[in-house]
């Protein structure tokens, strides 16, 4: 019996149903309150630029604005591994303990609204319902890294390319067609593969009619269904 993939809900799904846990994408304030009480600061960011990094203290919880970020560490060899990558309305640095195990940096030029853990801690504290949505954002994150493990250790390079081309598909808002905004050095450190690699399969799918590329940011989904098999 064939199973369709299921893929985790990513952040800027649960902020439809977790809205009031962080100001709106949207709000126009350089400073903005949330309605659990905690006040936030809009912080922008260069391409490339780092927000914080592995062993620094975690003093604040993000939520992206505008723009990209991605969650790294450098291995002993000096190889990278990226742990996720978040776009608007995604929230990160929720999961650290104490100090942030990763280092995060912005893909893109981003606006990144802060927030300090300890407003978001004490009000948890007091509020049944804000600890909830803590918990369930949390739950999320760890469902997310649970999946990422799996495709890391148990796929092959072009399923993991067709995971990460159908993750993306459900976290940007278009029909058939992807830009993504992060580069094929980006894609293969997140995916545990090399550069050619990617590159090499990216090509395959497209001499295979699954995808097209009209550039090398630019994925058109021409067979959804091949896809979502290679995914599963």
């Amino acid at each position: 019996m064939h199973v369709q993939p299921s893929f985790p809900p990513n952040a800027s799904v649960l902020q439809d149903q977790y809205k009031d846990f962080l100001a709106p994408a949207d709000a126009p304030a350089e400073s903005a309150k949330d309605p659990l009480g905690a006040t936030g600061v809009r912080k922008t960011y260069a391409r490339n630029a780092e927000i914080f990094g592995e062993g620094e203290p975690a003093t604040y919880i993000y939520r992206v604005m505008k723009g990209v970020v991605r969650t790294y560490r450098i291995l002993a060899d000096g190889r990278r591994q990226i742990a996720e990558f978040f776009l608007p309305g995604d929230v990160f640095g929720l999961q650290a303990l104490g100090d942030h195990a990763a280092s995060a940096e912005a893909v893109t030029d981003c606006e990144v609204l802060a927030i300090r853990r300890s407003q978001i801690s004490d009000r948890a504290m007091r509020d049944n319902t804000t600890a909830h949505k803590l918990l369930a954002l949390t739950l999320h994150h760890l469902r997310r890294s649970e999946e990422h493990m799996l495709v890391l250790g148990r796929k092959s390079a072009c399923e993991r390319l067709a995971w990460f081309l159908m993750d993306m598909a459900e976290r940007i808002p278009a029909p058939n067609r992807i830009e993504l905004p992060m580069s094929r050095q980006d894609i293969a450190d997140f995916l545990g593969l090399t550069i050619e690699t990617v590159s090499r399969t990216m090509s395959q799918l497209q001499d295979d009619k699954v995808i097209a590329l009209p550039s090398c940011r630019q994925v058109v989904l021409r067979d959804r269904e091949t896809l979502m098999n290679l995914a599963a």
